[in-house]
């Protein structure tokens, strides 16, 4: 998403040349080395064989990828919606705001549950990250971070820490406890450093592990108790806006998006791509793999939401409307898989029935757009963050007729 991509150049002496240029970063053998641009394509070219060029192999590449494609053309015999006609309608349920929460002072960029499906953390410009209390809208705990733009933020699976970071490129870890008056910046952990801004981040099945995504175009694996960089992930070719892990509790993978339109699967133990997807037009800001874990959908600037099936291999479904011009910020699954919810940048949450491709409902109610959103873990309610500084838990009662509605501010 534009409004949240940065661009820092880091300038020093380049490990090659040892000129003070603009750096990047580039990997040799596992080692992280800093080199302008210049050497780095030089780098790139003293592999190539005899009679190769850069362009020849792009456009070998770009064969490669054309003969996949059409590989996956054969299999693709058959639309989703049209498995799902024999499928019922879904049946009745409204959605209605339980609980605004208030206390940023600008914009909420990010926000997650606690397992224990009441506390919620979020995250946003102000340079503040809250723990909330959903059933009471009390404040629990707050954290003001050493810079604004704190656009990640994520809850740890026992509850007993968080992780957040932004613009300072770093992902920091804050333990909690009970004493609301303790000092919690005196415990941070600086965790992860990358070498520009912290889009995401997620711990894994436990608190000592945590996934990070950066503006620098790379994901990382970092053990949460010595700091240490676990694994690397290379492959986008832009920053990294967004990442989800499988849900399987011995899964072994996840899914990040980014500015370069790609959506890609990772291995955590090996580090290699495992399946890539380019069928959005724009920037994806959002991923989230489907409850059973074999698939996930993405949503983007270019207005569309997308489901992946990872073992087909492809794009099956796209939910969009042509009177939807906005991008998608964030989605999520319901706890059933069949809905799909997706916040977008014109203050709307629209609601898709994930089988039959169909917009079941729209809710209103922010004024400004909206940036994140998630389901809570026993799938009842969710909560939608946006840039007019609230929170919004709204909880699903299955009583009424699925209708457009709108729901009142």
């Amino acid at each position: 998403m534009c409004d949240q991509t940065f661009l820092v150049n880091v300038f020093g002496s380049c490990d090659k040349c040892f000129k003070q240029r603009a750096l990047r970063p580039v990997f040799k053998k596992s080692q992280q080395l800093s080199y302008c641009s210049t050497c780095a394509e030089i780098m790139a070219t003293e592999a190539l064989h005899e009679n190769e060029t850069l362009a020849s192999l792009k456009s070998e590449a770009e064969s490669l990828k054309g003969k996949l494609e059409e590989e996956r053309a054969k299999l693709h015999d058959v639309e989703l919606h049209q498995v799902a006609e024999r499928v019922e309608a879904l049946g009745q349920f409204v959605m209605k705001t339980r609980r605004t929460l208030k206390g940023h002072g600008n914009k909420v960029l990010c926000m997650d549950w606690c397992k224990d499906k009441r506390r919620i953390v979020s995250s946003s410009q102000d340079g503040k990250v809250i723990v909330w209390d959903s059933f009471t809208t009390n404040k629990e705990h707050a954290v003001t971070m050493p810079c604004t733009w704190v656009m990640a933020c994520a809850y740890a699976p026992s509850g007993c820490a968080i992780a957040c970071g932004g613009l300072d490129n770093k992902c920091s870890v804050y333990p909690l406890t009970f004493d609301k008056n303790e000092n919690m910046a005196a415990k941070k952990k600086s965790v992860a450093m990358h070498t520009n801004y912290l889009s995401a981040c997620s711990f894994t099945n436990s608190d000592m592990q945590i996934l990070t995504a950066s503006g620098d175009g790379t994901c990382a694996l970092w053990d949460v108790e010595s700091g240490q960089l676990l694994q690397s992930f290379h492959g986008h070719g832009a920053d990294v806006l967004c990442l989800d892990l499988a849900p399987s509790e011995t899964g072994n993978t996840f899914v990040s998006g980014g500015c370069d339109k790609k959506a890609m699967v990772w291995d955590m133990r090996s580090g290699q791509c495992v399946q890539a997807f380019e069928t959005h037009e724009s920037d994806i800001n959002s991923v989230r793999y489907y409850p059973s874990g074999d698939a996930f959908a993405s949503g983007s600037d270019d207005a569309t939401c997308r489901l992946y099936d990872l073992r087909a291999d492809r794009e099956v479904a796209i939910y969009s409307k042509e009177s939807i011009i906005f991008g998608a910020s964030s989605v999520d699954f319901s706890l059933s898989g069949r809905l799909l919810f997706a916040g977008y940048n014109d203050y709307t949450i629209n609601v898709w029935d994930v089988l039959k491709g169909s917009r079941v409902s729209i809710l209103f109610g922010h004024e400004n757009r909206v940036s994140t959103l998630r389901v809570s873990p026993d799938g009842t309610a969710f909560c939608s963050g946006s840039w007019d500084h609230t929170l919004r838990v709204r909880e699903m009662v299955f009583s009424f007729p699925v209708c457009e509605r709108r729901e009142e501010g």
